[in-house]
């Protein structure tokens, strides 16, 4: 799947905000706004939650946008940068450090799993133009995916059903599905074995 800008924030966000393009907001005031209360709330409900309370977290996700399928377990130390660009199906796993900067949407299919502090990153900036604005895609990591401890995802990559990122590797361009891969950049080592997968990817325009 070719990769998806979903917000360019040179569309969104006047000139007249300021002089210096570098000083300029890359989101609304409201967005803004959206997220502090999120991150008010990530602070003394989320992040200080006992270990076990998964279901918590995710009514705590859902209560600010996200789609989450049953049975996710997002730890306490997991972060979505915002909920109302996560859509989860069933049993998604974000371990502890676990960050997902999502200010376009990030679907997570059946049984993904981000072991601790990886990272799934899906904004960069537009070099090329002197206002160095932000651009955000629209990101896939597929069923029973596995991006493993400290491992990243660069913007716009996804990560295809079954495919494993190794430890601590860095995914510059999409990932087949059932194949290991390693490394920085990360390349292919490996085919992992298929099995069925237990469900489908829900859609982002399913209901919320």
């Amino acid at each position: 799947m070719p990769k998806q800008i979903h917000y360019n924030a040179a569309e969104h966000i006047s000139a007249e905000t300021a002089a210096d393009p570098y000083l300029r907001p890359a989101f609304s005031l409201q967005d803004r706004l959206r997220r502090l209360n999120w991150n008010l709330c990530w602070a003394i409900l989320y992040r200080t939650s006992p270990r076990p309370l998964h279901s918590w977290r995710a009514f705590l996700l859902r209560l600010f946008g996200a789609t989450m399928g049953p049975n996710c377990h997002f730890y306490p130390r997991s972060k979505v940068w915002a909920p109302w660009n996560l859509i989860c199906a069933e049993q998604v796993t974000a371990g502890d450090g676990a960050e997902i900067y999502n200010p376009a949407p990030v679907t997570l299919g059946s049984h993904a799993i981000l072991s601790q502090d990886a990272y799934v990153c899906a904004a960069t900036h537009d070099y090329d133009d002197p206002a160095f604005p932000l651009i955000a895609y629209a990101m896939q990591i597929g069923a029973y995916a596995w991006v493993c401890a400290r491992a990243s995802v660069a913007p716009g990559v996804n990560v295809g059903e079954g495919a494993v990122l190794g430890l601590g590797s860095v995914a510059t361009r999409t990932l087949e599905p059932w194949t290991v891969y390693a490394g920085v950049p990360a390349v292919k080592v490996k085919e992992r074995r298929q099995f069925p997968v237990a469900s489908s990817t829900p859609s982002i325009h399913e209901q919320r």
